[in-house]
C-alpha cells in the first residue's frame, strides 16, 4: 500500500497520538518496525550512563525555565533598581513547576526522576534505592543546573551585560537579590542578617515540598494518579516559589550549587560568600528533606495499602504477610488475595523513586 493510501478516514496519523491509543477508539497506524540493530544498540548502552544523563537532562529541564524567567523578570526593569517591566514571581513559580513536570514525565522512566540531590538519599534511606548509586546520580543533577545556568548564559548575554554595566554604573553590586548574579541562584535580602531566620524558612519551605513529593509518590494514596503525580509535585515547588521566594529559598542543592558555580565563573566568588548564606541556599535542603520524609514514613505511610496494592512484598513473603495479619487479627487462616484484591492486571508499573522497572504480581520488582 502506498504511504498515501494507508490512512483511511477515520485514521489518526503517527505522532503524538501514540499516547491515546488506550483512550480512544480510532485507529493509529503503526510506526515502522523495530530493527535488531536498534535493539542491539539500545541493549548495549551502559545503565548507569543513561540513569546518570536523564538525571542531568531532567534537572536541566526544570532548571532551564525556571531561571530563563527569572531573567526575563530581572533583566526587563526601568533601571536596575525599578519596577517591573516583565514578569512576575507568578510567572516563575509557573516556570519551575511545568519545568519539573516535564523533567517527570521526560526522564523518570529511564533514572526513577529524582532530580534533587535529598530526594537520591531519601530514597536510599527508606525505599532501598543502591548507596553506590547516589554520588553518580547527586553529581549528573549538579551537572545538569550546571549546564542549564551556562546556556542561560549565552542565550541573556546582551541584556545580562547590559544590566552588569548599568549596575556598576550606579554604584550596585553584582552579587545581591536583584542584581545580575541572582538570576542564576538565590541570595538574601540586605536586611536577612539573621542566618537562623534564613535556616529556618529553607527547611520549613523544604520540608513542605518533601511531604507532598512522598505522598505523591505513595501508590497507596488514592487521590493521586501516576499521571497526575508530576503535575502534583511541580506545583508543591511553585506554591512555596509563590509564597517565599521573596524572602530567599533555594529548595534544591543541584539546582543552587550548579548554577551558584556559573554565577561564581561570571560574577566572582562572592556569589558563595555573600553574607555566608550559600551553606543554608546548598546544604539544608538534605536535612530538611530527610525530617519531611520520615514525617511521612513513621505517621502517615501505610505499608499494608502498599502491599495489598502489589507495589511491595513483606520480607517474609506471603507466609509473613499471612502471619502479620492473623497476629493483628484482621484476618484468621485466610487467604493474602483478600487484601491484595488482584485481579487479572498482574503487572504494575512502578511509580517514581526508582530505577526504570515494573513490579510483578509477587512484588519483585523487575528491571527492564
Amino acid at each position: 500500500m502506498s504511504d498515501l493510501h494507508r490512512l483511511q478516514t477515520n485514521d489518526l496519523e503517527l505522532g503524538a497520538t501514540e499516547a491515546v491509543q488506550r483512550h480512544i477508539s480510532r485507529h493509529v497506524v503503526a510506526p515502522a518496525p523495530v530493527t535488531q540493530r536498534k535493539l542491539d544498540f539500545e541493549h548495549s548502552r551502559p545503565r548507569w550512563l543513561r540513569e546518570c544523563m536523564a538525571e542531568a537532562t531532567g534537572v536541566f529541564f526544570y532548571v532551564f525555565p525556571g531561571i530563563a524567567s527569572v531573567a526575563s523578570f530581572t533583566v526587563n526593569l526601568e533601571n536596575p533598581l525599578g519596577v517591573t517591566a516583565f514578569g512576575s514571581l507568578f510567572q516563575i513559580g509557573w516556570a519551575f513547576a511545568i519545568g519539573i513536570a516535564f523533567a517527570i514525565i521526560t526522564c523518570a522512566p529511564t533514572s526513577g526522576g529524582h532530580f534533587n540531590p535529598a530526594i537520591t538519599i531519601c530514597f536510599a534511606v527508606w525505599q532501598g534505592f543502591p548507596w553506590k548509586k547516589v554520588p553518580y546520580y547527586i553529581f549528573s543533577q549538579i551537572f545538569g543546573a550546571f549546564i542549564a545556568g551556562m546556556l542561560l548564559m549565552g542565550m541573556y548575554w546582551p541584556e545580562i551585560s547590559a544590566l552588569k554595566e548599568a549596575t556598576l554604573a550606579a554604584g550596585m553590586p553584582l552579587v545581591a537579590n536583584g542584581a545580575p548574579a541572582s538570576i542564576l541562584c538565590t541570595f538574601p535580602n540586605p536586611t536577612q542578617t539573621n542566618l537562623g531566620y534564613l535556616f529556618m524558612t529553607e527547611w520549613f519551605v523544604d520540608s513542605f515540598i518533601g511531604i507532598v513529593i512522598w505522598a505523591a509518590l505513595d501508590p497507596a494514596n488514592p487521590f493521586i494518579s501516576p499521571a497526575g503525580a508530576p503535575f502534583v509535585i511541580g506545583l508543591a515547588y511553585a506554591n512555596m516559589v509563590w509564597g517565599f521566594a521573596g524572602i530567599s529559598i533555594s529548595t534544591n542543592l543541584a539546582r543552587d550549587l550548579g548554577t551558584r558555580i556559573v554565577a561564581a565563573i561570571f560574577f566572582g566568588g562572592e556569589a558563595f560568600s555573600y553574607l555566608n548564606y550559600s551553606w543554608i541556599a546548598i546544604l539544608v535542603n538534605i536535612p530538611a528533606t530527610l525530617f519531611a520524609t520520615a514525617y511521612y514514613e513513621f505517621l502517615m505511610r501505610d505499608s499494608l495499602q502498599k502491599i495489598g496494592k502489589g507495589h511491595a512484598v513483606h520480607e517474609d513473603g506471603e507466609e509473613g504477610l499471612t502471619r502479620h495479619l492473623t497476629n493483628k487479627g484482621i484476618m484468621e487462616g485466610g487467604s493474602t488475595n483478600m487484601l491484595r484484591g488482584k485481579t487479572s492486571g498482574s503487572e504494575e508499573y512502578a511509580v517514581g523513586g526508582r530505577e526504570q522497572g515494573y513490579i510483578d504480581s509477587n512484588g519483585t520488582n523487575k528491571a527492564m
